[in-house]
Order: C-alpha cells, then structure tokens, then sequence
C-alpha cells in the first residue's frame, strides 16, 4: 500500500501545484465546473487578495506514491475571532476517494490550527469563509453542474466526512424557481410600497462602481451580522471580490432600493456563466474568448445570490420590488429559471416566502465542524 505524504506549501508559489491537484480528481464528474485559472491565481495569491490581511493561511498537498491526490487549507481568520473565538476553518478539502488520503489531510489543517493557533473547533469546508464559497454538497449527487459561484464535490465526500468524525452544524438550501407570471399578491404590494414616493429603486451604476458596491459592503455588514456562521468583511476584500464579478454583472440584474433617498436594501442576481466555462478547462486561451462569445446567449438560467434588508428598514416589504424587477428581467432574458442560494435552514421567513412563490429545495449544502479538545485530558 503507498504510503501518505502531506506536504505544507506557500502561496503564492505553490498554487499551481495546489490547483492542478484538483483536475484528476474530477476528470469522470459530469458536475465539475473547473474554476477559471486567471481567477483562482488572483484569489488564492496573498499580494494580490486583501483577505489574507486578516488571516494566517496553511495549504497543503497529500501524495500518495509520489502522485498528488488531494488538498486542504486551513484558516486562522482573525476577524472571526471577534464573533466565533476558538474556530479554526478548513477549506479547499478535495481528495481521491481514498479515506487515508482524507484523515492525513484534516489532520494536517487541524493540527496546525490548534498547536499555532489555539484553535477549538475545526469548521468547514468553506474556502476560506462564509464569504467565499461553503458548504459541502450532500444531495443531490445527478451529475447537475452547480450555478455560478456554488460549490460542488465528489459524492463520496460526504460519508468521508462522517467518518472521519465531523458533525453536521448547519445546512443551507438551494431553490429553484420557474419562470412564469409574476404573482399578482406581490405586484399589489409593489404598487402600495411605491405608489408614495419614499421608495426609489435603481439599477446597479456601472459607471460609479466603487461607490455602489460599497453600498453593498454596507448592507452585507449590517444585514448578515446575525447570521449563523457570518465572517466580518473588510471593506478591502469586498471591493476586492465585486471586482472579481464585475465582467458579468448585468446592471438589470443588480438593484438598489432607497427610502427617502437612503440606501436600505439591494439584490444581486448573475447570469449562470458556468454554463459557459464548463466548456473551457479553466482556460481562457486560446478558445476560452470564442466560448464566451458564442455561448453567453445562450445562458437559461440565473442565480440569486444576495438580497437583504439593512435591518432598521425590515419592517418594510423591500425585497418585494427587488424580487419583481428581478422577475421581470428574467422573463425578458428568456431564461427558465432562477436558484436562489445559499438560504440557511433557520432563515424561516425567506424559505417561507420562497415556498409560496412555488420555489423547490433542489440542492443541500451542510457545513461539519469537529472539536479539537481533548475532552479526556485532565
């Protein structure tokens, strides 16, 4: 049997070597959307991404046979710690079906995190926080490509992860929702709430990006506070990650709602362009440009992935215009459908709401964590 080797690397200069790892491990899944390597490089490097300002991040690389066959990262996130102190988070969790390869790896990031940091509970995956993307993908396992920025995983994962003792924390929930007529409940409340003026709804402004997306670093901050699991954001990283998106954000799409000209709540919804660069192997050369030239067209469905309230405003029904200029938008596009993701199990009022505009759970993500205190120690 070969033997195991977990290696700790260095990004930036190891990120080749860390990515690459991740191509024969889903060389047979029909599901696998291989990230874009222009982006992953820009990401995962410390001098380029403002993340790595408030956290201490370990990669590592298993072998088995002197072949690489899985990856792991583990985070010491300072900023979690004013919220969520003693958690260490794993992320970036892929492996060959082969459990020893698996165990090696977590107890590479584990114990990292508690002999460097002090760490108590080992939580993951999430690459590298709530803020990025989470959450391992327990059903369905139907060869479904995620939308756009969801995560996705081998569907052995998820046994390996009990096995190797990390407990179910939390789930979130993936909807589904067909396009079709707009709700006419919903259209009276839109008139009501915009019928007196107070209520102003404006599409996203290209032209004066940073000052509209740190509107959004504003409303993210407050909004999600209470959130199970939510990682403070420094206003950095968010522009950082708005810029990531910027090529594909659809202004229609990107909708800001103001009360008496003060900014209270915002939607962010995209064009599912992994339907486009599941075709492209990563690469935006030499045929990456034709594919998204050809292809973005024919995008048929999109993924609501922000949409909040900043909370002295709840007590208004904000989401509503937002949700049907949205709708609206989408039944121009001539798309099917829209996800809306990632909802967590506890949000009542959301998957409520959701439920009655005839949304479907048709993906569940779950975050593990696993302590790593010696309960036997005296």
């Amino acid at each position: 049997m070969a033997r195991i080797e977990v290696r700790p690397i260095e990004f930036p200069r190891d990120i080749n070597s860390f990515v690459g790892a991740w191509w024969p491990i889903y060389e047979r899944d029909p599901g696998w959307v291989p990230p874009l390597w222009r982006d992953i490089r820009r990401f995962l490097d410390p001098q380029r991404n403002p993340y790595f300002e408030s956290a201490a991040v370990r990669p590592f690389i298993a072998y088995r046979g002197g072949v690489a066959v899985g990856t792991i990262a583990a985070t010491w996130d300072r900023l979690l710690q004013q919220t969520d102190p003693g958690i260490g988070l794993f992320g970036f969790f892929e492996f060959v079906d082969d459990r020893r390869v698996a165990s090696a790896l977590l107890d590479a990031a584990a114990n990292w995190l508690r002999d460097e940091h002090g760490a108590r509970t080992l939580r993951g995956p999430t690459s590298f926080t709530t803020n990025h993307q989470f959450g391992l993908r327990v059903d369905p396992f139907d060869g479904r490509p995620p939308c756009v920025a969801v995560p996705h995983n081998r569907s052995y994962y998820p046994a390996v992860y009990e096995s190797l003792g990390l407990e179910a924390a939390r789930e979130w929930y993936a909807y589904w929702i067909e396009a079709g007529p707009v709700p006419e409940q919903m259209e009276k409340i839109e008139k009501m709430l915009l019928s007196g003026g107070r209520v102003q709804i404006r599409p996203f402004n290209k032209r004066r990006f940073e000052e509209d997306a740190e509107l959004f670093w504003q409303l993210y901050s407050d909004a999600w506070e209470p959130n199970w699991g939510h990682n403070l954001m420094s206003r950095e990283e968010f522009l950082f990650q708005a810029r990531q998106m910027k090529p594909i954000l659809d202004p229609r799409l990107v909708l800001l709602a103001f009360v008496d000209d003060e900014f209270a709540a915002g939607s962010i919804t995209l064009p599912d362009y992994n339907q486009v660069t599941i075709h492209m192997n990563g690469r935006l050369l030499p045929w990456g440009w034709t594919h998204l030239a050809r292809r973005w067209r024919y995008i048929t469905r999109l993924r609501a992935m922000v949409g909040g309230v900043h909370r002295r405003f709840q007590h208004l029904p904000l989401g509503v215009p937002l949700y049907l200029r949205t709708w609206r938008a989408a039944l121009e596009m001539g798309v099917e459908g829209c996800e809306v993701s990632l909802i967590l199990e506890d949000n009542d009022k959301m998957r409520g709401a959701l439920h009655k505009l005839g949304g479907r759970i048709h993906m569940t993500h779950r975050m593990y964590e696993k302590s790593l205190v010696d309960e036997s120690a005296p």
